[in-house]
């Protein structure tokens, strides 16, 4: 049977990305979208050329409330869209970022990421859990920003701190089954994210470059191939850890 994962937040950036490479390595993808239907739909396209199987649902990951549904919709859209009643992987992908001082953080904004980066992540995988595999595995995405600090990205980062100590807790507890549960760490990456800053502005670019090792900025396709790296067999002795794909950012 061909492996399926479920990646939340799949319709651009990374987790696009993510959900492309997968299918180059023979896997099905079930992704969900927050808002922008036209995109996703592109991506089931794209993943469908490449010979693979997918679906995309809408959900909003801050809105906990919504996962009884989701979880209880899955087993239908996984018995007619792929033929099987589990999945092989969970990606928790969906997110975005906040750039403002700790100083004028509003209780709104810090609620904001705490919802999208950790608890959206914490009830999704307890929720979807029965469905995972036992011996599948779980990535949780982080950022380099939980290692290195830059100023204006503190709430942010704090939030995917909390997501590096929820995997290991996860790797720990979901070990009985063999689900093996691991972070991914991104660093500056040429996308979308926050306005397209790391992308579209020159100085912004030549900056991340000058502290990175290899001397470039990272593309979406580098996250990507490394979620299939991580997402695959070769990887079945590695849990509870955290792998940074930044290109060697602040070494």
């Amino acid at each position: 049977m061909t492996t399926l994962a479920i990646i939340t937040g799949a319709s651009r950036g990374l987790g696009k990305s993510s959900a492309l490479a997968l299918a180059d390595k023979g896997v099905d993808v079930l992704f969900t979208y927050h808002q922008n239907k036209a995109a996703a739909d592109e991506v089931v396209k794209s993943i469908q050329q490449k010979g693979q199987k997918a679906f995309d649902v809408q959900l909003d990951t801050r809105d906990v409330a919504a996962f009884d549904n989701f979880s209880g919709q899955l087993s239908a859209i996984l018995e007619r869209e792929f033929g099987r009643s589990d999945v092989d992987y969970l990606l928790n992908n969906a997110g975005t970022g906040l750039h403002n001082s700790l100083e004028n953080t509003t209780y709104d904004e810090l609620e904001d990421m705490l919802a999208i980066h950790v608890k959206g992540p914490f009830f999704l995988t307890q929720a979807l859990l029965p469905y995972i595999k036992n011996g599948g595995h779980i990535l949780n995405v982080s950022s380099g920003l939980a290692r290195f600090s830059l100023p204006g990205s503190g709430a942010y980062a704090m939030a995917k701190g909390a997501v590096e100590v929820m995997t290991r807790y996860m790797a720990k507890e979901f070990a009985s089954r063999q689900i093996r549960v691991n972070t991914l760490a991104p660093g500056a990456i040429a996308t979308d994210f926050r306005d397209g800053n790391v992308r579209d502005n020159p100085q912004m670019n030549q900056m991340v470059a000058s502290i990175t090792a290899l001397g470039r900025v990272g593309e979406a396709e580098d996250i990507g191939n490394a979620v299939a790296m991580l997402l695959s067999e070769n990887s079945g002795w590695i849990t509870g850890q955290r792998i940074e794909a930044s290109g060697g950012m602040f070494l």
